[in-house]
């Protein structure tokens, strides 16, 4: 397999291939490019997006700043709303789906180090070049959630549709569908029911 099939397959990888640093070095480029427009430059933005990331649906909202990993390994539903300065690490696929609602300074960290200091600082090969070895795990995040801000996503968690995560929160372990989590390490504070609804 190539270094990127392995990180996309959740195998241990060298973050040094040549494919990995040149998609690195564009979805950065292209952030810097998409942090740099305008409110007015709707169509422009949209272009920009629909370039870099996996995918994006229609209607669809992402306030600068905001950074991408590799960005292709992005996708991101219909009438999604991202709030300013979100970080994607996107090394293992991120997905979003419809209607995700995202606080400011939320963070989506796919990357997984190792724990020894080992095996988790840089090595040098034999012909000279530094390099890193690291593996991923994809982050999943269902229709209808909201994320409020400064939520940390950590790697190979699933939020459940129609759930709320409280502003803070550290997300270590995926959430099921239609209930109130927060805290760090995040946890189900309760359900939600028709009894929250505000009647508008």
């Amino acid at each position: 397999m190539t270094e990127r099939e392995k990180m996309l397959n959740g195998e241990w990888y060298d973050t040094s291939d040549p494919w990995l640093v040149s998609q690195r070095n564009t979805a950065r480029d292209v952030s810097e490019q998409y942090n740099r427009t305008s409110e007015s430059e709707i169509e422009t933005r949209r272009s920009i997006l629909k370039g870099l990331l996996g995918s994006i649906g229609e209607y669809t909202e992402i306030y600068p700043t905001v950074k991408f990993d590799y960005g292709c390994n992005t996708y991101i539903g219909a009438r999604c709303y991202i709030n300013f300065n979100a970080v994607f690490l996107d090394c293992a696929e991120i997905r979003l789906e419809n209607d995700v609602f995202v606080g400011p300074n939320v963070s989506f960290l796919t990357p997984v180090h190792p724990l020894l200091a080992r095996e988790r600082n840089v090595r040098m090969a034999p012909d000279g070049h530094h390099y890193m070895i690291e593996t991923c795990r994809p982050i999943t995040v269902e229709d209808n959630v909201w994320l409020g801000g400064d939520v940390t996503i950590l790697p190979g968690v699933t939020i459940g549709h129609d759930s709320v995560i409280g502003a803070g929160s550290v997300v270590t372990k995926s959430i099921p569908p239609g209930v109130v989590a927060a805290g760090n390490p995040c946890k189900i504070i309760r359900k939600i029911t028709e009894n929250d609804a505000n009647n508008i």
